[in-house]
């Protein structure tokens, strides 16, 4: 017997028989049978057990609707959830009218002491096991701004040393970006804030980005991130701080689910020194604006044309040694200079 299933609007159809229909079903299954076994090997890749299909076919980024973005919200959620057992907040915050974040830092004030770089870790929940870092302070010979010539494994005993200087690097915020350039998915972009993000979702781990810094700024995820479940700090959004996955690309981004509700990043709280300033650029009034019109402001690498948003100045008053009053701060933290250390050179401009 022949039965009729759809009278679509072409006299030419043929009919469905009862085997053709179990034919296309089988097939149909058989399809989706195919992709989930297609999937399979990005499963094993990505090393995580949540992974989905709704999470492979995600949109990218700038293309999701509200309610597409809510979607992935909740999802991420769940997967914090089920991994961490803590209910996390989780959002999408854009960027503000007007606003262009830019930071200065006063290399007479750093010390080394390294609380920047572990500030940075709690917050934006970077893997501890293997370590990822998204700050690295070099301790430089003093004359010299040569990163090739910076150590950032120093262990002294005692910092911060008369013979050197202390100098953080993270992601610079460029404004010629050149890792946006050579992403081949556009996985990465900058914000209207001069903030560079990246859709971890969308990465595809090929680390032409990674190639293309020149301030070494950006890490890839070699294993499965490992954060203790104690640990985790449960304030994300979705272009930052979330937990990333194995096999993605991940830097500094200004800790932009702080600043952009008006709070600092967490390394220029952690800063004992206040050696740390960040702010709208477009903001006369702001201190950044204020220190790039009256200190002779640096950038790394300014050759290569990169145009960063990360100014370094040295205080003018003590621009071949410590500034004195960081020297108690460091005393107070454990931080004294070795008794075989010349005294930091106090200069009057």
């Amino acid at each position: 017997m022949t039965t009729r299933i759809w009278d679509g609007p072409s006299a030419g159809d043929a009919p469905t028989t009862r085997r053709s229909f179990l034919r296309n079903s089988v097939a149909a299954a058989g399809g989706i049978t195919a992709l989930a076994a297609a999937l399979s090997p990005l499963r094993e890749l990505a090393g995580q057990a949540d992974f989905s299909v709704a999470q492979f076919l995600q949109k990218h980024y700038k293309e999701m609707s509200a309610q597409e973005m809510e979607a992935a919200l909740e999802r991420i959620r769940s997967e914090v959830e089920r991994r961490y057992e803590i209910r996390p907040h989780v959002r999408d915050i854009r960027p503000q009218a007007g606003v262009e974040f830019v930071y200065a830092l006063n290399l007479s004030r750093c010390i080394g002491c390294r609380r920047c770089v572990y500030a940075c870790v709690e917050e934006n929940n970077q893997s501890r096991e293997p370590q990822i870092q998204y700050i690295r302070v070099l301790e430089m010979p003093r004359g010299t701004l040569d990163l090739e010539k910076g150590n950032h494994h120093y262990d002294r005993p005692t910092v911060p040393d008369a013979s050197h200087f202390y100098l953080p690097v993270q992601c610079h915020q460029c404004a010629n970006p050149p890792c946006v350039k050579v992403c081949p998915v556009e996985a990465t972009w900058q914000e209207p804030d001069g903030i560079t993000v990246i859709d971890y979702d969308w990465c595809i781990g090929c680390r032409y980005c990674e190639a293309a810094c020149p301030y070494w700024a950006r890490r890839f995820n070699f294993a499965e991130p490992s954060v203790p479940a104690d640990q985790i700090n449960p304030e994300m959004s979705y272009l930052s701080n979330r937990p990333r996955p194995k096999g993605v690309m991940e830097k500094c981004h200004f800790c932009l689910h702080r600043t952009r509700e008006g709070r600092l990043p967490a390394c220029l709280e952690a800063c004992p020194t206040g050696a740390r300033k960040f702010g709208n650029v477009l903001d006369p009034d702001s201190e950044v604006s204020q220190i790039l019109k009256t200190k002779r402001v640096l950038v790394l690498k300014e050759e290569v044309g990169t145009l960063p948003r990360f100014f370094y100045y040295f205080d003018e008053r003590y621009p071949r040694g410590l500034d004195p009053d960081a020297a108690p701060i460091a005393e107070s933290l454990g931080h004294l200079p070795a008794p075989d250390d010349p005294a930091p050179t106090e200069h009057h401009s």
